[in-house]
């Protein structure tokens, strides 16, 4: 990360990456495809997280509060590592190409949160629309956490947000101003 914050991703080399990290280029080439996937190697580990918590709801659970408590969870993973996130979406927002992976991650991610759904008996389109709505709720409250206060709180950022959502949906004035 320091080698991207201070040289800039396109300038960095994966030679530079892998001195750094005291290792061959062939020996980081076994763990990452390119250095892009050094910025998105915990991507694995946040679906999992996901798609877990998920699959952890009790069957009562409205398929909302399933994802919403699969989204608190991820933030508070995210909770810890606040000073990484905030150097790496930096730098992805500062390059093209990494903000398409990014996005493509994040679809990646409601993709799986849409068939963890499905296999708790959610029906498409059902399933889909609510893994998309928790995505942006991640979305928006991640934006917000990383603009905010050190001691901001991720997962009751998260919360308030899926409340903000919800309010839009069941009252319109909210929507609006006067």
């Amino acid at each position: 990360m320091e080698l991207f914050t201070g040289r800039g991703y396109e300038q960095t080399t994966v030679a530079e990456i892998a001195a750094r990290a005291r290792l061959t280029e062939r020996t980081f080439f076994r763990y990452f495809a390119d250095k892009r996937e050094v910025l998105f190697s915990g991507s694995a580990m946040l679906q999992e997280l996901l798609v877990n918590t998920v699959a952890a709801a009790p069957e009562s659970a409205a398929p909302i509060d399933a994802v919403a408590a699969a989204v608190e969870a991820a933030g508070a993973l995210l909770q810890e590592r606040r000073d990484y996130a905030k150097q790496r979406q930096d730098v992805i927002a500062a390059n093209p190409e990494l903000q398409e992976r990014e996005l493509i991650k994040m679809a990646t991610l409601a993709a799986a949160i849409a068939g963890a759904l499905c296999d708790r008996g959610v029906l498409e389109p059902a399933a889909s629309l609510t893994a998309e709505a928790g995505i942006a709720v991640f979305k928006v409250a991640f934006g917000i956490w990383l603009k905010g206060p050190d001691q901001a709180d991720l997962p009751q950022i998260m919360r308030d947000s899926l409340n903000d959502l919800q309010a839009v949906v069941t009252e319109p004035a909210v929507t609006h101003r006067k």
